[in-house]
């Protein structure tokens, strides 16, 4: 399948927070593909392992997360409208006039619904709107709703993936689905490429709230090297340039205290060296992403985050560049083989 399909494939999955069991199964099925043995961790993490050819082996995980923000039902009102809460980060400004599926019985269709403006307040007009003041209706009474959906049961925004012009997609899930791409971009140059190390590609859970799957399988795997894979923001209208990445830019590479400067420098001299467009994303602090979780497991592993620009973070039209996608596969790929166990004697930070 080309990188647009199994995004594709990927991002009209359902896979929330705690929930991601039907995108992890095809991700496993990629995984298999290109990968010599691949398992499934009590967590849900997918973890898969391609063996280098060297005698003395250096483990190098990639991690990217499968799941996705959503909402979930917390009541059911006298009238039949669902109330709900959000899983993640969910902007609320997002949900109005939304179409969404409820995981109940069974798969039932809704939109979300707010009060008209005309019978608002103008104090009110001046807000935005708070969650806890929207509603679902799926055109069913109380008594006849509440045969379906259960308090608990998760919602999901409806959006199929959208080609734009040019190489850009927008819809749900590419945070961080698109890296999940990365990597089997990544394990596919891999296939052509003679390398040393043995690499484990995982798709990690939960880590819109709080990357507890990264912190999981780095803890089994006990890599020598980590490299998480992202989104950051893209450039757009109001966000200001020292705050963004350019879409179709290529990756973006972090530096920062989350990030192994060594690790960094030998990323950018194998994107200087095979001329692939890269740029470079500060992290003052932790990222807030897998690797932060990656840096410090066990006796601390040598990190690195990549990137991809994307606009409309955390909404249902999340937009990106399939050719960023095919770079930062092919610039991984080329890391990986360029690494071998002589790099480890130099990865002491000072």
């Amino acid at each position: 399948m080309e990188t647009k399909e199994i995004l594709k494939e990927l991002t009209e999955t359902t896979g929330i927070s705690g929930y991601e069991l039907d995108v992890a199964i095809k991700v496993d099925k990629h995984l298999k593909d290109l990968c010599d043995n691949v398992t499934m961790d009590r967590l849900g993490n997918v973890i898969g392992k391609k063996s280098g050819c060297g005698d003395r082996k250096v483990k190098i995980m990639l991690a990217a997360h499968m799941d996705e923000i959503g909402l979930m039902v917390t009541d059911v009102d006298d009238e039949g409208f669902l109330r709900f809460t959000a899983v993640g980060g969910v902007d609320p400004r997002t949900l109005p006039s939304q179409e969404v599926t409820i995981y109940g019985a069974r798969e039932v269709y809704g939109i979300i619904g707010s009060k008209p403006p005309h019978l608002t307040h103008p104090s009110e007009r001046a807000k935005a709107i708070d969650m806890y003041d929207l509603f679902i209706d799926t055109g069913l009474s109380k008594k006849e709703v509440t045969e379906l959906v259960k308090v608990g049961d998760i919602i999901v925004v409806n959006r199929n993936l959208l080609e734009l012009q040019g190489d850009r997609v927008a819809g749900k899930a590419i945070d961080d689905r698109a890296g999940v791409c990365v990597m089997i971009e990544c394990l596919k140059e891999l296939q052509r490429i003679k390398h040393s190390c043995d690499v484990y590609p995982v798709a990690t859970v939960q880590e819109e709230v709080g990357i507890r799957g990264a912190v999981v399988s780095t803890y089994g795997i006990v890599p020598d090297v980590g490299v998480a894979i992202d989104v950051s923001f893209g450039d757009m209208p109001g966000v200001e340039q020292q705050n963004s990445s350019k879409i179709g830019g290529g990756p973006a590479l972090a530096i920062g205290p989350n990030i192994h400067p060594k690790i960094l420098n030998k990323l950018k001299k194998v994107a200087n060296e095979w001329e692939i467009d890269f740029q470079i994303e500060t992290e003052p602090m932790q990222s807030g992403t897998d690797a932060s979780a990656m840096q410090i497991t066990r006796g601390g592993i040598a990190t690195a985050l990549v990137s991809l620009p994307q606009r409309y973070m955390h909404t249902s039209v999340e937009t990106i560049s399939l050719n960023d996608i095919k770079k930062a596969g092919k610039l991984l790929a080329l890391f990986i083989s360029s690494f071998d166990y002589n790099d480890l004697e130099g990865l002491k930070c000072f």
